[in-house]
């Protein structure tokens, strides 16, 4: 009897933990989901709500350094760039890593943070005694590798695009540090090409093959997105399934096998992981559309055609809206179809309810006749993605 009341009393505490543990990482995650709504180039109102910072011609006080984060995605000021390179040519170490940071797109590497932690989150929830067995101090830096190597992947794409759109940037997204002249193609080149190499290595070498084929495919596709002579950018529904399948199945999928591995469990779609590779291959696919609609003078000025130079952005922005509309009810009726227990019904029909709802209000702010609306609009988009990854841990 003594013998059995340990092992109930030890599996009460094992049960105790694992609570604790999973209570902790979903915390973890919401405020990562939370302090990724600060997209650069967007203000906070006095009253806490969201505000574009409309670009301005402004002079910087001479004893005062320029608010780079004002141009990083959005508000263009050219005092804060020039100063900016005025400090690299004089060798400042800190003018040099801030244009590094802005040329890996910020509020991209958010979604892929958010991603690898949700996709983590999931895979630890969804293994019974993954996280009271865990080995954390192999299984953490095996984590922390993943993130810089999901993290070095998407700065060679976004990188590599930043140096063959260089004319398209100078006018569409003057602010980048290719376009602006804070990073020479030289510089742009060393940090693709380093990405480029450093990404696979840490990938082949600790996790499973398949997952470097696959990431080793996101690459390639990732690569001629922008790359001639095939630069699948210039078609449109080869643009949007590149990104689509980069964001929203590879990232997903990779980071829950790898996972999965980790631990020493089986791989099986569970119908979390097939609902969010759905979910999040459809956003992503509207985020492949809507990143066209403030680039719309400088994508005509080259030649570039999209489904914004084609059908306007009146058009596209309807269009989008009504898709990210349908991929909600798709996840309300997803939750009110399955099978009872599936699902936590709260953030899956609920949560998803009040998503689509913030949507439809967004849509309704929408004025197409307005570059800093568009702007706005944009970014509601990508604040709606990053709070799909918080749904995701709960449902």
């Amino acid at each position: 009897l003594g013998t059995s009341k340990d092992r109930c009393g030890q599996h009460r505490r094992t049960i105790r933990t694992e609570r604790k543990m999973k209570h902790t990482l979903v915390t973890t995650l919401v405020v990562a989901a939370v302090s990724a709504f600060h997209v650069e180039g967007f203000a906070s109102s006095n009253r806490g709500q969201a505000k574009l910072a409309i670009p301005r011609q402004r002079s910087v006080p001479m004893n005062h350094a320029p608010v780079l984060s004002m141009s990083v995605e959005g508000d263009f000021n050219p005092d804060a760039i020039s100063r900016a390179k005025e400090e690299i040519e004089s060798g400042s170490i800190k003018a040099r890593l801030r244009a590094l940071y802005k040329f890996t797109r910020p509020h991209t590497i958010r979604g892929t943070i958010l991603g690898s932690i949700a996709g983590t989150t999931r895979a630890l929830i969804d293994t019974p005694g993954a996280i009271s067995n865990a080995n954390w101090g192999i299984m953490l830096p095996r984590a922390v590798a993943g993130m810089i190597a999901l993290l070095l992947g998407n700065a060679f794409i976004v990188g590599i695009n930043q140096i063959y759109d260089k004319e398209i940037d100078e006018l569409n997204k003057p602010f980048l540090p290719v376009a602006s002249g804070e990073m020479s193609k030289r510089a742009a080149w060393v940090a693709v090409v380093a990405s480029g190499v450093l990404g696979p290595i840490v990938v082949y070498n600790l996790f499973p093959r398949l997952l470097f084929k696959l990431y080793a495919f996101g690459l390639f596709i990732g690569g001629i997105y922008s790359v001639p002579p095939i630069r699948t950018k210039k078609n449109p529904l080869l643009a949007g399934l590149t990104i689509a399948t980069v964001r929203g199945f590879l990232l997903n999928f990779g980071v829950y096998y790898a996972v999965k591995d980790a631990v020493g469990a089986a791989f099986a779609w569970s119908p979390k992981v097939s609902f969010v590779a759905r979910f999040m291959t459809a956003y992503a696919t509207v985020i492949a559309v809507t990143k066209d609609l403030p680039d719309i003078e400088g994508d005509k000025a080259n030649q570039i055609e999209t489904f914004a130079t084609k059908a306007g952005v009146k058009r596209v922005a309807q269009g989008a809206s009504l898709c990210l509309f349908a991929n909600y009810v798709h996840a309300i009726l997803t939750g009110l179809l399955s099978a009872p227990g599936t699902f936590n019904p709260v953030p899956m029909i609920g949560g998803h309810a009040a998503l689509a709802t913030m949507l439809v209000l967004r849509f309704r702010q929408l004025d197409p006749d307005s570059m800093s609306s568009v702007k706005k609009f944009y970014k509601h988009v990508w604040d709606l993605f990053y709070l799909e990854y918080g749904l995701y841990t709960l449902i």
